[in-house]
């Protein structure tokens, strides 16, 4: 399959295997190889053993979604500073979504990256960071999305057909997506944290609503007010302003 996006370098070397365990896994087989350049993209037609957040299994039938992984060397970013990577990532996926749909408010990034429709799950991102000292040497950015697939195992998910009756070219979007990832990774690279951060915000999922949490077993109403740079969420419950790591709450 040919993908042609108009980069820099994202995609530029480019591997679409008809199936794999796992692109994340391919990915860095090639970076122990040093065979991944920056940019070095993996796109498969399926994957036996995806994997997502929280050590979840990725659902996706064959051949009708978008499952790749892209391999970046931020060394400018302190491993301190991961979560910037992510908004970046996910604010890329969240551009590439807004351009097939149209700006609509159900569109949305659920903490801490994502792609939901409403209340269905579009997509999702699993992030793989390789440390040297207090950087970051490379990052394999493994993202599943919901493209043609029409039945799932849950009703928490959907898909850009489900959505719109249209049956898309893979390839094509394929494309779209790296271009749309390139161009919020170099505003990273260009030190636009505040830009990132404001549209992370204004795309968060029930940000400034309030909705029910579990926390530690419990049921509890809060507020989402914010995410701290270490990629904690602010939350405020009652009269106290907590921060939560991504095991430590789930929404209701």
């Amino acid at each position: 399959m040919v993908v042609t996006p108009q980069t820099l370098f994202t995609g530029q070397q480019l591997l679409w295997l008809p199936s794999c365990a796992s692109t994340n896994s391919e990915a860095q087989a090639l970076i122990v190889q040093n065979r991944a350049s920056e940019g070095c993209t993996i796109i498969t037609d399926f994957q036996t053993a995806g994997r997502g957040q929280r050590g979840n299994q990725w659902e996706a039938a064959p051949a009708e979604n978008l499952m790749l992984s892209v391999v970046w060397q931020p060394t400018f970013l302190a491993a301190a500073q991961q979560f910037r990577l992510s908004q970046a990532v996910a604010l890329g996926v969240h551009d590439w979504a807004t351009a097939l749909l149209g700006p609509d408010p159900k569109l949305k990034l659920k903490w801490p990256n994502d792609l939901y429709y409403a209340d269905q799950k579009l997509g999702g991102i699993l992030i793989e960071n390789t440390l040297t000292g207090p950087k970051i040497q490379y990052s394999i950015i493994g993202i599943g999305l919901n493209v043609n697939q029409q039945a799932f195992a849950v009703a928490t998910a959907t898909s850009f057909r489900q959505l719109t009756g249209r049956v898309y070219s893979r390839e094509t979007l394929a494309a779209r997506l790296l271009e749309c990832l390139e161009r919020r990774y170099l505003q990273l690279r260009a030190g636009q944290e505040g830009t990132l951060r404001r549209d992370y915000l204004q795309a968060l999922y029930r940000y400034q609503e309030t909705h029910s949490f579990e926390v530690a077993g419990r049921r509890v109403s809060g507020q989402i007010v914010g995410v701290e740079d270490d990629g904690r969420l602010a939350v405020a419950i009652g009269n106290e302003l907590r921060r939560f790591g991504l095991q430590e709450i789930r929404h209701v």
